[in-house]
């Protein structure tokens, strides 16, 4: 660790992940850019929160909303230019918030100069070294060099077209076929990202969240593998919103020889010792998943990276015991290599969990939810569900992930007409699984007027609902009860008692609905059942500091979390 000017903020920050072309639109053009960010960073200073996570924003041909990366170390014009990035990170690290920016290694885009060179190269040449190119199988060549499948669904293999027409060797595309993996057993692909990083570290970028950290290696000899049929798609897990078992999910041993390789860890040593060389603490969050929790410590262990998103905590239902279950394991998993753990119930790839949590019907992980999926959710429902499992997960020690709009409440949008999805996934099933269009849909800033605050034209790239006025911020702002007001409040009172860096201690006494613990002067109620518990004698008379919900004073409603002095 860098000991200079060392303070290891992220071991309790609370991080915002900011999905850029959704946030805000200074220009109009109904893309949310870097300056409409900036103009919406006190918004953020107020809600209390310590560092910003950008999803990709750099060159791009959007196939996957940035998620191909045509160069590295530049601004995609419709996100704006450098200049703005430069301003947009200053006027956050003046409102004392760090910037955190995706990377995206496990592959580029197809428009990537490397792997334009790469095509017009011969095989075997230095330039489709980069990538991972191979011959074919069969007489000609024309099967796949193995049955892998993409995580957006149909083969993970596209055949290149030689210069005189005929069919050529294939390539490697975990998700989209415009996605071609790196070949990171190229010491020049090692190299270049090497470069990428100081780029963004010498701009005061505070920290990467490395997309797909669990890819990048891949078993030696490619092996055929079928993946559960009902597993989610970057891992193979559980379907979302259901209890998780520990077989449920692709790990590092006999899992999917794409996933979870041994081989990532010598990357993520090689980047924290180049982090080390900058002031402060930089750090590295990954996107693993993998289960169980103790070999997804493997990332956090001490010379590799500071956090990684705890995915088995965001898949495990609104139940108790499982509730419980996963905070021990994660808390020993994590402490064990001496990190923190992290927490986490909405991001850009998954159902929103004010929708998600209640959902009758399994939804793996990159399904997504629409008009005609089974087991749709109850909005209210889902709303005071979500309030109070973030009342739980806030007074977690530890890190703790927010996704944008969620502090509105807003729920999934699931009535996106067909034409104006855009996931890949949509595409490659030919409709069959919907995507994450839905989570992805302009937040809204001000009731009643163009794109509810957006921008001022009104254009937004995915509609946004009829009736998104009661989400707007301006008409949460100040309201009791509002969920704006309750994040804030959650948030406030994480800091005041510094729960980020305490401990759980368990109490015993309660209905088998219940989870409760204390952190230090605060208590924690979670009732995840559907009848309202009685708080035990001890607690009578005790100072309310929070509640999801309406609290009477005697009992904690259903689906509902409190959070009170600890007797």
């Amino acid at each position: 660790m860098n000991s200079r000017n060392s303070t290891e903020w992220w071991r309790s920050a609370v991080i915002y992940q900011i999905y850029p072309r959704s946030f805000a639109d200074a220009n109009g053009d109904g893309l949310g850019d870097l300056p409409g960010i900036t103009s919406r960073l006190s918004a953020l200073k107020s809600l209390g929160i310590d560092a910003i996570w950008l999803s990709p924003f750099m060159t791009s041909p959007q196939k996957d909303a940035g998620y191909d990366v045509a160069d590295y170390c530049d601004v995609d014009p419709i996100f704006g230019t450098l200049d703005d990035f430069d301003a947009m990170t200053s006027h956050a690290h003046a409102y004392g918030i760090r910037v955190i920016v995706d990377l995206v290694p496990n592959h580029s885009s197809d428009a990537h100069p490397w792997f334009q060179a790469a095509l017009a190269a011969e095989p075997g040449s230095p330039e489709r070294a980069r990538y991972m190119f191979r011959d074919g199988q069969g007489e000609t060549g024309e099967i796949a060099p193995n049955n892998w499948q993409s995580v957006f669904g149909g083969p993970a293999w596209s055949r290149t077209t030689n210069p005189d027409g005929t069919p050529g060797q294939w390539y490697l595309h975990i998700f989209d076929s415009s996605q071609p993996d790196f070949d990171w057993t190229n010491e020049e692909v090692r190299e270049m990202f090497r470069g990428v990083l100081r780029f963004w570290l010498d701009r005061g970028v505070d920290g990467f969240r490395v997309d797909v950290a669990h890819g990048m290696i891949k078993a030696d000899g490619l092996p055929d593998y079928t993946p559960p049929v009902e597993g989610g798609s970057m891992g193979g897990g559980t379907p979302l919103g259901l209890e998780p078992g520990i077989d449920d999910f692709e790990d590092i041993d006999g899992g999917a020889p794409y996933w979870g390789q041994e081989g990532v860890h010598e990357i993520y040593r090689d980047w924290h010792l180049l982090l080390e060389e900058y002031e402060g603490d930089r750090v590295l969050c990954a996107e693993a998943w993998v289960d169980p929790l103790s070999k997804m410590a493997k990332w956090v262990r001490p010379d590799e990276m500071q956090q990684a998103f705890n995915f088995p905590y965001l898949e495990t239902p609104w139940e108790a015991s499982a509730l419980r279950a996963v905070i021990d394991e994660s808390l020993e998993a994590f402490g064990a290599v001496g990190a923190p753990s992290t927490w986490v119930l909405s991001n850009h790839d998954v159902v929103r969990h004010a929708s998600r949590l209640a959902l009758t019907a399994e939804n793996p992980q990159g399904h997504g939810i629409g008009p005609k999926s089974p087991g749709q959710p109850i909005r209210e429902t889902g709303l005071r569900r979500a309030r109070a499992a973030t009342g739980l997960m806030l007074a977690l020690p530890g890190g703790a992930y927010l996704y944008q709009g969620e502090e509105l409440g807003l729920p999934e949008v699931i009535d996106l007409p067909d034409d104006a999805r855009q996931d890949p996934t949509w595409f490659r099933t030919n409709g069959e699984r919907y995507g994450r269009d839905g989570c992805r849909v302009p937040i809204p800033w001000e009731a009643g007027t163009p794109a509810y605050g957006f921008n001022t034209t009104g254009a937004a790239w995915l509609p946004q609902p009829d009736d998104w006025d009661r989400y707007a911020r301006d008409a949460q702002v100040g309201v009791p009860g509002s969920t704006l007001e309750f994040y804030r409040e959650a948030l406030r009172l994480r800091r005041e008692h510094t729960l980020g860096l305490g401990s759980v201690t368990w109490l015993e006494g309660f209905a088998d609905s219940v989870v409760a613990f204390s952190n230090g002067p605060v208590t924690v109620i979670a009732n995840t059942g559907d009848t309202a518990v009685r708080l035990p004698a001890a607690f009578a008379g005790t100072d309310l500091l929070l509640a999801s919900g309406g609290f009477d004073g005697t009992s904690v409603r259903a689906d509902s979390t409190i959070w009170v002095r600890t007797p």
